[in-house]
């Protein structure tokens, strides 16, 4: 990873993007002005898809969520960059695409530091064709064999003791290839292996189901289909 500083702005990126990676990258209105996205998504801000030659982009600004966030939408305080949730996710991603787990490549990130505080957004590489579990569920159910593949897909993470801090369905994305990934690693850790965070990381995601399946009569998931998603956990 390089690291630039640019007065109260540090850009950090990987190695191959020397001189290439400037400010603007990370301005949904350049993309926009460059006729260059692809699509957004909206949660707690807006999520850009953009499109540079043949490879394509994510972009996401960091918000906050609950109750702060009505006070302090996107600031946080600054402790020194490596203390960042942007770079810290950066790092994170980077050590499961090295160890060949199905997450998006990292590719750059920015601090902005005013004062105190900082703001932040992250680059990764768009999955191809991607679709959340979510909106697939609502399109149709899932075979035994998906949910067994979910299941050994999830475990491959916790056997590297990676601790997913907002393991839900929407997290959860099927490739236009038909393969699963794990996204979003905002404030994941690497922890000691122990039974107990896994087990409370699939409680996490089971009870995202369960809310999603009450949210939405053509959410396709009944109770009996977390077995199966068990069982290729348990393989």
């Amino acid at each position: 990873m390089l690291i630039q500083t640019q007065g109260n702005r540090v850009l950090f990126f990987q190695d191959e993007l020397n001189a290439e990676i400037t400010p603007e990258y990370f301005d949904g209105a350049h993309w926009q002005h460059n006729n260059a996205i692809i699509g957004s998504a909206f949660g707690r801000g807006i999520t850009w898809f953009f499109k540079i030659n043949n490879d394509e982009f994510v972009l996401r600004h960091y918000h906050r969520g609950g109750l702060i966030a009505k006070l302090i939408k996107d600031a946080y305080i600054y402790t020194g960059l490596k203390n960042t949730r942007a770079y810290q996710e950066f790092v994170v991603t980077q050590q499961l695409v090295d160890k060949h787990l199905p997450a998006p490549k990292p590719i750059a990130g920015q601090i902005i530091k005013q004062g105190l505080f900082y703001q932040a957004d992250l680059i990764t590489e768009k999955i191809s064709g991607a679709k959340d579990l979510v909106a697939v569920l609502k399109e149709r159910a899932l075979s035994d064999v998906e949910y067994q593949q979910i299941g050994i897909m999830i475990k491959r993470f916790h056997d590297v003791d990676l601790w997913h801090a907002d393991l839900n369905t929407h997290n959860i994305i099927l490739d236009g290839q038909g393969k699963w990934w794990l996204i979003d690693f905002d404030r994941c850790k690497f922890k000691p292996a122990a039974d107990s965070w896994k087990q409370a990381n699939l409680a996490r995601l089971k009870r995202s189901f369960v809310k999603e399946q009450t949210k939405d009569t053509a959410f396709k998931w009944q109770a009996s289909d977390w077995g199966l998603l068990l069982a290729g956990y348990q393989c």
